[in-house]
């Protein structure tokens, strides 16, 4: 299973930075970076202080998607 997510798409609408959004949730911008693109899964406790950071709930921002022959 990969790990998807709509964390850029979520951040943009709700008007942050990666770098603000880096500091609002204590990581830095470059773990914003490599989360949006995949590359870095982040802690459950770093999915919860991003879903409440951007006052989402954490299945809007990440979820599982199947790889296709699993």
């Amino acid at each position: 299973m990969l790990l998807r997510n709509r964390l850029k798409e979520i951040r943009l609408k709700k008007g942050y930075t990666q770098e603000r959004l880096g500091e609002a949730v204590d990581v830095t911008r470059q773990s914003i970076i490599a989360i949006e693109k995949g590359r870095f899964r982040p802690s459950v406790e770093l999915a919860l202080r991003l879903a409440l950071v951007l006052e989402s709930d954490v299945d809007e921002i990440f979820w599982l998607q199947e790889i296709e022959g699993e």
